[in-house]
Parts: structure tokens; C-alpha cells; sequence
């Protein structure tokens, strides 16, 4: 039995180390409720600013939010009625998505660009002042809207603006390939060969900065048809798609309005070459910093199984980087000898486009080398959430070190803050934001602002970045919080957000974030053991009793002491709180109870009770209530 009661603490010890030490239901005024369910959206938000742009179903909302509320414009784009009309008559579309869904809302230079599924017959409009549209320009400068805009808002697409020109990804569906795609802009509109992609699913695309302008980049993640998958293997394989910005295509009659740069990597989610492995990438979301020539940084990519269980992976962009310039092409096996195919170079290289070249890049798009991830393995994060999107920031802390911050919304939506370090995955705490649970839908970080943008299909809710008055009014809890935007201000005896240039040599804020270390805020700042009011409780000697406890961190160990320590009381946790309940082998008599919680060696009183009994000890509760809870109880004692 003791040995099974050790088992039983053991594990319940792990899992409350992976889960979420803080738990907050947030009720800020920052939120958005949409009329109706937006349940496909699209989303623009140009960072250092408060407006958020929400493309909806036949709607544009331009959101400005504010400490107090959030101020709404509602733009109507209406849905061609012959174009609806014809939707309907099909069979092929499901009917809820013969109308118009807003799909794209980017800003290219000072234009804002529009497009919509239009049931079934994308369009796209430009939109001036935040107020009016216009139908988009047909010349050449935009390609048509049906390579911009999917035809129904279940396909998945990406769009992207950078340097002066937007960029389109659009999923397979039906006879439609899928495709990347320069669409708008000065530059030349090019296009991905039809072989190049086999029925691509797209999650993502991001610019990858460069010292160099000619040679930055942009990135598209998608997942390809794995067409020699075997009967026991997954149909899918996940990709990063590479094409250089300075790209202007090819010659005549070889890749003339086509990618000469493009090239494609296979991407490895999983624990090495295990048979678990994430094959299908649904979102990714890339930090990325230029350091003299090198490009440093991250990538985070959200990946599914068969299974529909997601992970997170993190991926280092310099072994991207490196895998891209010196991997050999997938069925050639000739030695690449003087300019290397899809290398970035100036707009007018002989080399670049030397006939022979760009045969190698037509016929072999794909790189050998596979990407994995760092580590080897996802992130060990709880398996029980249901990921639907993530966005993430580097953070500067007060030991002059970077480090990454990742939100990930659920599936409940909920959004769980994580810390990421190279040692661990830390979940610092979850966010539950919304009255209606529902499906993370979309998120927009702004790191200039400090905001998190994140909506459902009904609401969309800002939250700050640097949450730092949630955490408590001592060092210790500040510390065990490690949150990189928080730190202990000794001076002010409060934990504060890390200002912008802020000077390290002063030592004015303290934090320790690779490892739980209250013990640094010192003896002096060792709050004396608080003792709180006992509130009176009186009971009949026959009836029930449940004194609750608040659980505040889920990382902590909790236990009821009885006058002074004599005697110890388990904690059972349900939900948030733990409740103190007699049982056979300790009945309850009068007297006064405290709830310790203990973390990392800090120790605080929490609630107390004085207890009276109108006659004699209390009996132990139902046996029907206790069951595994003893158990844990047990356990806990016995660690205790």
C-alpha cells in the first residue's frame, strides 16, 4: 500500500510541475462581443498601435481599443447576389459558406488591401480612410482575385505584406493546386510551379530579416500530400517553402513568370526517429533577429497527429539557414559548382539566371537535409490541452539575457503563457478570458504596446503582456512567478514590469528565471510567517464540514495545521481550492486550523479557522467521499 501511495505522490508531483502554476479568470474592459458568431476570421494589426482589424462574414470591424472599452466601426461588404445565387445552386460547398468572408486584410505601403470568398467568386477592394471601399485595380499589378482570396473560408490561406508587396498562400481544395504567390505590388508578380506542391495545406508565413536586402527572405509553412506514404503512415509531411523577396523570375520560356529561389525543406516534429511524430503543421510563428551577417532566432510551429493531438516544436533558424545554403537537392546528385540554386542575389545576376540553373531549381525543388527540431523533441507541455494558435515574444530580462515567452490558445479558449529556456517549457499561468468557451480563433502580439490580441468567434479580448500586479506583494512570489516581463523592485516592495531601457548595472530589479530561486530575495525581505484572522465556524458534533483553502499556485504543496503544528490535515485539491475533511484516522476537534502552502521553500499561511463544536469530535465524512482523495492525502502526509 505505501508503496502505491508513493507511486500516486510521485505522479501527482510530475503533472502539477507541467501544469499551469497560476490559473487567472481575467475580466478586463478591453473586449470586443460580436453580434453574431464570426466563426472564420482574419486579422490585421500593425504593431505600436491600438486597432485591431477583424475581417468577418460580410463584416469589417475596425476595433480601436482603450484602457476603458473598446470603440467599433462596422464596414458592411456585401455578397454579389449572382454570385451567392450560383454557390447555392452548386453542391459542393456547404450553404453556410455561400457569402462573403473577409479572408484578406493587409496594408501594403500606406494601402489597405481587402478580399473576400465572395461565395464561391473571390473580389477584392481597397479600403481608404478605414471607412470607404473600392473595387481593387485589374491592371497588372494585382493579380486576380482568385489567386489572393480562397473561393470558400474553409480553405486555408496566408497572406503577408512586405517591402511594398503582398504575398498569397492558398491551400489545395478541389481542382485548385495550391499555390505562393507575389500578388500586389511593384514587383513582378510570380507564381510556384503546379509540381512543386503537392496539394499544400498552408499554416504560416513570416519575413526573415537579413543584414543584406537582397538577401531576405520569406518562409511558408504548410503540410504536403505525402504521396509514397505507406498503408500504417500518415498521408502528411510538413514543410518550410523558402523564396527570396528580390526575386523577379526567371527567362522566357524557362520560369518567366515563376519563382527562380523557391525552395522547400522537409520539417521533423517528434521524439527523434520514433514512429511519434507531428506530421501536419497547422500555424507557426517565427523570432527572428539579425546579429552582423547571421540571422538568429527561433521558430515555433504548431503540429497535429492522426490523432488530432498538437505540440509545439522549436526549431533554430540558423540550422535553417544552414540546411538551405549547403544541403544537397533531392534527386541531384551532380556537385553543385559555382552559383548555387535558390541562392538570393542581386536583381540582375547572370548567374542567377543562367539557363542551367534554373533547370536544377524547376526540377529539383527540394532540399535533403531534414529540419528537426531543438532538442529532438516538442516541448514538454501538458498533452490535455488542445492547441489552436500561437504567438510569441523575446524578452529582454534584468541579467542581460533574451529569452522567449510563447502564449498558446485552446481549444476551451483559454491562453497558456509559457516561458521557454534552454533547459525547459515553464507554463507561468493560464488566462481564461471569455463568457463564451470557445475555439482560440486568432492572436496578435504587439511587443512595442505590451498587448495580446486574442479572439474567439464570439469575442475578441486584449490583455497586458507584462501582468505583473497578478503575481502578489512579495519578492517571493514575484520570483517563483518567472515571468520575464516581471521583476521584484526591492525599493518600491513591488513586482513591476521591466521598463523599456532599462539599465542592468543598477540592479534595481530582480528576477531568476531559469530556475524557481525564492531564496534570492534574502532573509531581509523573508516576510515574517503571516498569521491571518481565524473566522469562527460552528458546527453540530453530527454535521458535515468542509473548510475551504484557496489554491493560488498549483505548483505548491498545501496542508491544514492544527494549533501550532501539533497536528498535520491533508488538503484535498478540487478544482481552485482545497478543502479540509475529517476522516477515520484523524476526526476533527476544536480548535484553530491553518492552510500552509509551500513552493520552493517559501512558506505562507493562507486562511484560517477557529473551529467549535457544539458537542464532542466529528466523525468522519461519508466513505463515499473519500476513495482516491485519502489516498492522495496520504501521500502528501507522508512527503510532508
Amino acid at each position: 500500500m505505501m508503496n502505491y501511495i508513493i507511486l500516486a505522490t510521485v505522479f501527482s508531483m510530475v503533472f502539477a510541475e507541467k501544469s499551469p502554476r497560476l490559473k487567472f479568470i481575467v475580466k478586463e474592459p478591453a473586449r470586443y462581443h460580436f453580434s453574431k458568431p464570426e466563426n472564420y476570421m482574419s486579422v490585421y494589426h500593425q504593431e505600436g498601435t491600438n486597432v485591431l482589424y477583424v475581417g468577418g462574414q460580410t463584416m469589417i470591424y475596425v476595433l480601436t481599443f482603450t484602457d476603458r472599452g473598446v470603440r467599433d466601426v462596422q464596414i458592411p461588404v456585401v455578397t454579389d447576389e449572382n454570385a451567392k445565387a450560383a454557390c447555392i445552386a452548386k453542391s459542393d460547398p456547404p450553404k453556410l459558406e455561400c457569402d462573403n468572408f473577409i479572408t484578406v486584410i493587409q496594408k501594403v505601403n500606406d494601402t489597405f488591401v481587402v478580399c473576400g470568398t465572395n461565395a464561391g467568386t473571390p473580389k477584392c477592394w481597397l479600403l481608404v480612410n478605414d471607412t470607404v471601399l473600392t473595387d481593387a485595380p485589374t491592371n497588372g499589378q494585382m493579380a486576380p482575385a482568385s489567386d489572393i482570396s480562397p473561393p470558400y473560408p474553409s480553405q486555408r490561406s496566408v497572406s503577408l505584406s512586405a517591402d511594398g508587396n503582398l504575398y498569397s498562400a492558398l491551400s489545395a481544395v478541389g481542382r485548385h493546386p495550391g499555390s505562393i504567390r507575389r500578388t500586389y505590388g511593384t514587383q513582378k508578380l510570380l507564381k510556384t510551379e503546379t509540381k512543386w506542391l503537392q496539394n499544400p495545406q498552408f499554416g504560416g508565413a513570416a519575413v526573415m530579416p537579413a543584414s543584406q536586402k537582397h538577401k531576405e527572405e520569406i518562409y511558408f509553412f504548410f503540410s504536403e500530400i505525402n504521396k509514397t506514404a505507406m498503408v500504417d503512415e500518415e498521408p502528411y509531411r510538413s514543410r518550410i517553402g523558402r523564396i527570396c523577396m528580390v526575386d523577379e523570375g526567371g527567362i522566357k520560356n524557362l520560369l518567366a513568370d515563376s519563382w527562380t529561389t523557391f525552395l522547400k525543406a522537409r520539417v521533423m516534429c517528434g521524439a527523434g526517429s520514433t514512429p511519434q511524430q507531428y506530421n501536419n503543421i497547422r500555424q507557426a510563428f517565427v523570432l527572428s533577429d539579425v546579429a552582423h551577417e547571421k540571422r538568429t532566432g527561433v521558430i515555433y510551429g504548431l503540429f497535429a497527429n492522426a490523432w488530432d493531438t498538437t505540440v509545439i516544436c522549436a526549431y533554430s533558424i540558423e540550422d535553417i539557414d544552414q540546411a538551405f545554403a549547403t544541403s544537397k537537392l533531392k534527386g541531384y546528385s551532380i556537385p553543385l559548382i559555382g552559383h548555387r540554386p535558390g541562392t538570393c542575389a542581386f536583381k540582375n545576376s547572370t548567374a542567377a539566371h543562367n539557363p542551367k540553373t534554373l533547370v536544377v531549381i524547376r526540377d529539383h525543388p527540394e532540399i535533403e537535409d531534414v529540419i528537426r527540431p531543438v532538442g529532438g523533441a516538442p516541448l514538454n507541455l501538458p498533452t490535455d490541452d488542445h492547441f489552436t494558435h500561437t504567438v510569441a515574444a523575446i524578452v529582454l530580462a534584468v541579467n542581460d539575457e533574451h529569452y522567449s515567452v510563447l502564449y498558446l490558445g485552446t481549444e476551451q479558449g483559454k491562453v497558456l503563457k509559457v516561458l521557454h529556456t534552454i533547459e525547459e517549457a515553464f507554463i507561468i499561468s493560464q488566462y481564461s478570458l471569455f463568457h463564451n468557451e470557445g475555439p482560440v480563433l486568432s492572436m496578435a502580439i504587439d511587443s512595442k504596446k505590451g498587448h495580446l490580441y486574442v479572439g474567439t468567434a464570439m469575442e475578441v479580448q486584449r490583455i497586458p503582456l507584462a501582468d505583473c500586479g497578478r503575481y502578489g506583494d512579495s519578492c517571493q512570489e514575484c520570483i517563483l512567478s518567472r515571468d520575464p516581463y516581471c521583476g521584484w523592485d526591492a525599493a518600491r516592495r513591488r513586482c513591476t514590469p521591466i521598463p523599456a531601457g532599462y539599465n542592468i548595472s543598477t540592479g534595481a530589479l530582480t528576477q531568476s528565471l531559469d530556475h524557481s530561486n525564492a531564496s534570492i530575495c534574502g532573509e531581509a525581505s523573508a516576510p515574517k510567517t503571516h498569521r491571518t484572522n481565524p473566522k469562527q465556524v460552528v458546527i453540530d458534533s453530527d454535521g458535515p464540514v468542509n473548510l475551504p483553502c484557496p489554491v493560488r499556485s498549483f505548483h505548491a504543496t498545501y496542508r491544514w495545521e492544527k494549533d501550532n503544528c501539533i497536528q498535520h490535515y491533508p488538503c484535498f485539491i478540487t478544482g481552485d481550492s482545497c478543502v479540509l475533511e475529517p476522516t477515520p484516522d484523524l476526526p476533527l476537534k476544536q480548535g484553530v486550523f491553518r492552510c500552509m502552502a509551500t513552493e520552493n521553500g517559501y512558506k505562507v499561511e493562507l486562511v484560517s479557522y477557529r473551529l467549535v463544536i457544539n458537542s464532542g469530535p466529528l466523525p468522519a465524512s461519508l466513505a463515499s467521499t473519500l476513495g482516491p482523495c485519502l489516498l492522495l492525502a496520504a501521500a502528501t502526509l507522508w512527503l510532508l
